[in-house]
């Protein structure tokens, strides 16, 4: 083509000088322009929200807006500037009275069509295609959620042919799989085996490592002695091919319900809580470092009585480290006065109370980290 008459047509154009972030066209609008790309880098999302890396980049020398200009159709998608650009704007009437009749425009723009097409079909594909892996996915947790469930013992009470023992607990993950867990039996000579912990992290991982601790966890305390020796062998068992370095914190204890004798031990959790006779205070533990760690690590015990009517209140470090709107952590001392004032009231209804303690505090948002609560009343 005869660049100077080419040169006459573009001169009546406006050319459009662009900041980055401004946005070209939107989701909607009217549009009879066909838009140049002089300089710089345009950005199309099919979507009104310009996700990263979920666009169609637009290069100099190619056009944007021609399908609403054809069809006369709201602009379907986000046209956004990228990076600071130059448009040469050709308005509907010039484009095709004067442009579109020059020979090889029609062609050139049926060709990026064309182009833009294919794009814009591969694009739906690979959105499709995540779609249904992301069902997939959440199909696959529903399942793992609902077995990690059914590990843990959930129902109340949890010993209804003993009226000794009363044992209740509350998981509540933050994702759809948590790393807390807990677990409470009668071992084959009659004590209770009692542990709560935490693994690092959160999701799959974490809740993967969870599953093989609680597997370890039954077997060991029923032929241990001691919980210190629980603890002992389930380190050296998680420290095993333990690429990941995930690592759990745990404590355990075994509970003479005839005597009320409680011998504990502990992999650096959180201290559980008494509450005897109107008063509550920290159970002292004996120092133990994170179970899966230190392959060489080792565990002391430490004993303690529990009267009948005493409870036990154990919980992971997603209730003492949840946070205000402003900051600052709930801890543990805003679950003191409500532990004491309903000491004897049924364990459901304690827990209940202590997680609307916590939704009160922290505005009711969603919890940042798993969080287990257990309670143990020699009745």
């Amino acid at each position: 083509m005869d660049e100077a008459i080419l040169a006459r047509l573009l001169s009546r154009c406006e050319v459009m000088s662009l900041t980055a972030g401004t946005d070209l066209l939107h989701p909607g609008e009217t549009n009879d322009s066909v838009y140049v790309l002089l300089s710089g880098e345009l950005m199309v999302y099919l979507t009104p929200e310009a996700v990263e890396g979920q666009g169609i980049p637009i290069e100099p020398g190619h056009c944007i807006g021609e399908y609403s200009a054809i069809d006369r159709q709201p602009v379907s998608a986000l046209v956004r500037c990228e990076r600071e650009a130059e448009v040469l704007r050709l308005s509907g009437p010039f484009f095709w009275k004067r442009l579109v009749p020059l020979p090889g425009v029609a062609r050139n723009l049926m060709r990026g069509l064309t182009e833009r097409a294919r794009t814009t079909n591969q694009l739906a594909l690979n959105s499709l295609r995540e779609r249904l892996e992301l069902e997939h996915l959440r199909k696959e947790l529903d399942l793992a959620r609902e077995l990690q469930a059914s590990m843990l013992p959930l129902r109340h009470p949890l010993f209804p042919d003993r009226n000794d023992l009363d044992v209740c607990a509350r998981v509540e993950p933050t994702d759809g799989v948590a790393g807390d867990f807990f677990d409470t039996f009668l071992t084959a000579d009659g004590r209770l085996f009692v542990c709560i912990g935490d693994v690092s992290g959160h999701g799959i991982g974490a809740a993967l490592l969870m599953a093989r601790t609680i597997g370890l966890l039954r077997s060991l305390a029923m032929t241990a002695r001691g919980p210190e020796a629980v603890l002992q062998q389930l380190n050296a068992n998680l420290c095993e091919g333990n690429e990941t370095c995930l690592f759990a914190t745990l404590f355990c204890g075994y509970l003479d319900p005839a005597s009320g004798r409680f011998t504990y031990s502990n992999a650096g959790h959180c201290p559980p809580l008494v509450i005897h006779e109107g008063r509550s205070a920290e159970l002292p533990l004996p120092r133990g470092p994170l179970a899966g760690v230190f392959p060489e690590a080792t565990y002391h015990a430490e004993t303690t009585h529990l009267d009948r009517g005493d409870l036990l209140f154990a919980y992971t470090d997603g209730l003492s480290e949840a946070e205000d709107p402003e900051g600052r952590a709930f801890g543990i001392d805003g679950c003191r006065p409500l532990l004491i004032e309903q000491q004897g009231e049924p364990l459901p209804a304690i827990l209940d109370g202590v997680r609307s303690a916590l939704a009160a505090f922290s505005g009711n948002r969603g919890l940042e980290d798993d969080c287990t609560l257990l309670l143990l009343r020699r009745s």
